[in-house]
């Protein structure tokens, strides 16, 4: 299959990159680093969380963030609901888009969101009923989809069963993540392959973690079966060291987009740009975040910089 000429770039930082950080982020800061990016040129961002700030208290801003990004025009903010409760705050927030996550896990759905699986499908009927109502989208992330780190492997088709179960209610746009970072490329392209022969109408895009070093192996995998819609975070940040021992987070997005760029796909974002708003992160936070291209730069500037010598050794010369 031929690669996509566009990708979408998903930036998931203010949100599932924030919300695992101990110290309290000022809303200031957030709405800073969220204003960044859309300079840079991100235009689908999740931008917080409406969960019970006594779970996430990162998040009990959620409504101050919404209130003060700049609302650039074809810009999509996204927020993260975990129950019908989280919704409407959300669609009251003035979010452009919700996604709820679903767990194939009974196991770790219950420790998630203190629902069972069968549970989590019916709020998901609520939220795209809702959603439509208020003409807000309403996307599934799929969780876990490669493995649960309370019941290891995850069978292939238990995620193209509750697949199957989100399109009937109408979802057209479904999200698969590697919440912990297991996949390998081949199970990556084996998954997606199955999924759009099986649900030809459905958008799929892939939420994946860097773990074990895998994360753009697996995006160049997608890739590969069309897939044209990635989620990143600025310097990498996520990922649950509570949940997974070592986490590393999710792909950097300015791994990603570098990669992209690199490669002559179409994704209307300035690397340098992305590295400006990760660099604010990486200030507050007081250390390095675990991206290549932060801290090595881009080729481009690398190439520069020999150019640069080459031509004042000759003028010295």
């Amino acid at each position: 299959m031929a690669l996509p000429a566009q990708v979408t770039i998903v930036e998931v930082g203010p949100r599932d990159g924030f919300q695992m950080e101990k110290t309290f982020i000022p809303t200031e800061t957030k709405v800073a680093i969220i204003d960044g990016l859309v300079r840079a040129g991100i235009r689908r961002m999740e931008v917080t969380s409406f969960v019970n700030p006594k779970v996430i208290e990162q998040m009990r801003d959620a409504e101050e963030v919404m209130r003060a990004v700049d609302r650039t025009r074809g810009v999509v903010y996204i927020g993260l609901v975990p129950n019908l409760k989280g919704a409407q705050r959300a669609i009251a927030a003035g979010v452009d888009a919700m996604k709820i996550v679903i767990c194939p896990s009974q196991s770790y759905n219950l420790r998630n969101v203190g629902m069972t699986v069968e549970e989590s499908l019916r709020t998901c009927e609520e939220l795209i009923a809702l959603g439509r109502a208020n003409d807000v989208e309403a996307e599934v992330v799929i969780g876990l989809s490669f493995g649960c780190p309370l019941e290891g492997p995850i069978p292939e088709d238990r995620i193209v069963d509750l697949t199957g179960k989100v399109v009937a209610m109408g979802y057209s746009e479904v999200s698969i993540a590697d919440s912990i970072g297991v996949a390998n490329p081949s199970q990556v392209r084996r998954m997606m392959r199955r999924l759009q022969d099986g649900f030809p109408r459905v958008h799929f895009s892939l939420h994946l973690h860097n773990t074990r070093g895998l994360g753009l192996a697996n995006v160049l995998a997608a890739l590969d079966e069309g897939i044209d819609t990635f989620d990143s975070s600025i310097g990498g940040l996520g990922g649950s060291p509570v949940v997974v021992a070592g986490a590393t987070g999710n792909i950097p997005t300015e791994d990603l987009v570098n990669m992209l760029n690199e490669m002559g796909l179409g994704t209307g974002i300035d690397t340098e740009g992305v590295m400006v708003a990760s660099r604010m992160a990486q200030d507050f936070l007081g250390r390095p975040l675990p991206s290549f291209v932060l801290a090595a730069g881009t080729r481009e500037r690398l190439f520069r910089r020999a150019r640069e010598r080459q031509e004042a050794q000759r003028a010295t010369g």
